[in-house]
């Protein structure tokens, strides 16, 4: 039996994330209510974002433009490059303008479980960066995950040889965060991570 076209919009919308069954059948009444000022618009939008979005082939980043706008700026430090797993990483460092290098997306994690490993990542292209003689920083920005944690260690193995300096984000107690409601490995790896405190 073939589906309606609201059931097909309600299965489409529970595959995006934080959206279930049930929220997805409420997006989709809401939508289908306010057709001409939203739905409508919407798929106009959406269809537009199928034919021009594409991704970075310098940074792997999603922009309408190749290289992406950010690659495109002249004006920033091509002497560092900031790794992240994923686009929306990306856009979260971008969001607190308080990194002005380059970007490099990798895709994920290094993953045994998932069957993703180096080639599944945008690795080499990484290493190529690195070996540019500009390049003097690579910073890894991958998660305080098991799997992001064994990425930045394959990433500094794989690095070594490059010549340029390799750091990683600080792991450790959140600004504003207060010690009796942090996990104890939050507060272990601040611990390990503390430094001086400069006068």
């Amino acid at each position: 039996m073939a589906l309606s076209e609201i059931d097909r919009l309600i299965q489409l919308l529970a595959k995006l994330p934080g959206l279930g069954p049930r929220s997805a059948r409420r997006a989709a009444l809401h939508l289908i209510k306010r057709r001409a000022g939203l739905l409508e618009p919407l798929a106009q939008a959406l269809a537009a974002a199928a034919q021009s979005i594409r991704q970075c082939g310098v940074c792997g980043n999603v922009d309408t433009a190749d290289p992406c706008a950010i690659c495109a700026q002249e004006a920033r430090d091509g002497s560092a490059i900031c790794v992240v797993e994923d686009v929306a990483d990306l856009w979260a460092l971008e969001r607190t303008a308080a990194f002005d290098g380059r970007y490099h997306v990798l895709g994920g994690t290094l993953s045994a479980l998932d069957g993703r490993g180096p080639d599944e990542l945008n690795i080499d292209a990484l290493v190529r960066r690195a070996g540019e003689e500009t390049v003097r920083e690579v910073i890894l920005a991958t998660s305080a995950t098991v799997e992001g944690q064994t990425t930045a260690h394959y990433l500094t193995d794989r690095l070594a040889g490059c010549g340029v300096t390799v750091s990683r984000l600080a792991h450790g107690v959140p600004v504003g965060g207060e010690l009796d409601y942090l996990d104890d490995g939050t507060l272990s790896a601040a611990l390990r991570a503390r430094r001086p405190v400069e006068s």
